[in-house]
């Protein structure tokens, strides 16, 4: 009776459990692994991601005070030949290179071909687009004589110059179309690192000797 019941049991051995077992710990322990290892590559990917945004942030101009256009021609129908504003370090951040380029030897308005600067100022409007526009650079208030643009101070940028005492022309040399009345124009000033600064002005409908573009 013994044999005829139990002749065909089978049993499952210590060592097969063990086996099982070590299976589910191993297989257990990747997936942990791989889940972890994915969320440390996010974690990493993320802190890039804000040290990135927070360094751009850092390095970006500020705008301070308003835009002055100074008149080739004044009047109804008159020009501008000079754009100047003043800008500052954003959040304290990065210092920010504004090495003046070089007046092109034709006085185009441009800077020259090969030239040093680092910011790099294009003009927009309707009619046309000119890249790289020729500018001075005068710090204001306190400064530590650098062409540094560091955290306290600020600097003017003059778009185009008195061709005569200073040479590299100006925006009439610069432009196909003369910026005049009723113009709506865009200035680009791109660094070298952090956020495009874009500036957008219209003209009034009458041409004075100095104007402020609000």
């Amino acid at each position: 009776m013994y044999n005829k019941y139990f002749k065909h049991e089978k049993g499952i051995t210590g060592l097969e459990t063990a086996i099982i077992l070590i299976a589910f710990v191993v297989v257990a322990a990747v997936f942990a692994y791989t889940a972890l290892s994915a969320g440390l590559f996010s974690t990493q990917k993320a802190q890039e991601a804000v040290y990135s945004g927070l360094k751009e942030a850092q390095s970006t101009l500020e705008l301070r005070g308003g835009i002055i256009a100074t008149a080739g021609a004044t009047g109804a129908t008159g020009t501008v030949k000079q754009i100047s504003f003043v800008v500052s370090n954003a959040l304290g951040g990065e210092s920010i290179d504004f090495t003046e380029p070089n007046a092109a030897t034709d006085n185009a308005g441009r800077a020259a071909l090969g030239s040093p600067n680092k910011v790099v100022i294009n003009y927009i409007d309707a009619n046309q687009t000119v890249t790289n526009l020729f500018w001075t650079c005068t710090p204001l208030g306190t400064t530590d004589g650098d062409d540094l643009l560091e955290t306290g101070e600020k600097f003017q940028i003059t778009i185009g110059s008195d061709t005569e005492s200073v040479g590299g022309g100006n925006l009439l040399d610069a432009l196909t179309t003369a910026l005049s009345v009723n113009d709506t124009f865009t200035l680009e000033i791109m660094t070298n690192a952090g956020a495009v600064l874009t500036i957008e002005r219209t003209t009034p409908p009458y041409i004075d000797t100095k104007m402020n573009l609000r």
